[in-house]
């Protein structure tokens, strides 16, 4: 199952809403996923609201908050394997281009 999913999953949990008697919720700006930054730091927004809610209780705080670590150490992850392939990627297409200079 992707990230995607997973965190849509959790969007659409019932137990993690709060009850609607509060008003309306508040309008969320949409947000693109496009980066391990970008969903970093969406997880870093939600595991902040997770741990403050005190309508929550500490084992349900506890669920979610190592749930979303687990997704963000994942990005971390994916994030850090991204730089040192691009590095690489960097490193041998100077390589090809001082080898064509030597040729010439």
């Amino acid at each position: 199952m992707s990230i995607h999913n997973r965190l849509e999953r959790l969007a659409h949990d019932r137990r993690l809403r709060r009850p609607s008697a509060e008003g309306p919720r508040p309008l969320m700006l949409p947000f693109r996923l496009k980066t391990a930054t970008d969903l970093l730091t969406l997880l870093e927004e939600q595991i902040t609201a997770v741990r403050g809610d005190q309508e929550a209780s500490a084992l349900e705080r506890a669920r979610v908050v190592g749930f979303l670590t687990g997704i963000a150490l994942k990005a971390i992850e994916g994030g850090n394997l991204q730089a040192r392939l691009d590095m690489l990627e960097a490193v041998l297409k100077l390589r090809n281009g001082e080898s064509k200079h030597e040729h010439a």
